[in-house]
């Protein structure tokens, strides 16, 4: 390996090497952190709210959230999921990944990416997919050194019910 040109690999094995903190799945007690850090992603939400969601995924083995504990502080979170669809086979699906402000730049991402790798393997996956906001040029670098691969563009569409 020369220079900068590190692989997904090689980035990996780094974040493994550097990691003081614990990836582990959300609990109860965490929604105040999830709150605050899914209010950094540009969705805010509050504790009850977020307590409601997790709640509703507790018991499905299709969702999981993990977090990123450094101390007693909570670092980061990521959300994924298994996409099932007839059109293809299923792949697990990153919901929403992030890192609190005043941890970025420390690898922290990583980890969560490979957590939630692991928990895609282990599902059957062998795709993991994500969708990021166009503006959002930081994570696209950070998903693409971590082996993601930009796929497609397309617009989003929704309607409230």
């Amino acid at each position: 390996m020369t220079g900068s040109s590190k692989t997904s690999q090689s980035i990996a094995r780094d974040a493994t090497a550097r990691f003081a903190g614990e990836i582990r799945e959300a609990r109860p007690q965490d929604c105040a952190g999830i709150a605050e850090l899914a209010g950094q992603l540009g969705y805010p939400s509050s504790v009850d709210e977020v307590a409601a969601r997790l709640e509703g995924l507790k018991h499905s083995d299709d969702h999981a959230v993990f977090v990123a504990q450094l101390g007693g502080e909570l670092a980061g979170w990521l959300g994924v999921y298994v996409c099932r669809m007839v059109e293809m086979d299923s792949r697990a699906e990153i919901s929403g990944l992030v890192v609190d402000k005043r941890y970025r730049s420390q690898r922290i991402g990583g980890h969560l990416l490979q957590r939630a790798e692991r928990w895609a393997r282990d599902k059957g996956c062998s795709v993991m997919g994500l969708r990021s906001n166009v503006i959002r040029d930081r994570a696209h670098a950070f998903y693409e050194r971590h082996g993601y691969k930009h796929i497609k563009t397309q617009k989003a569409f929704r309607k409230d019910l």
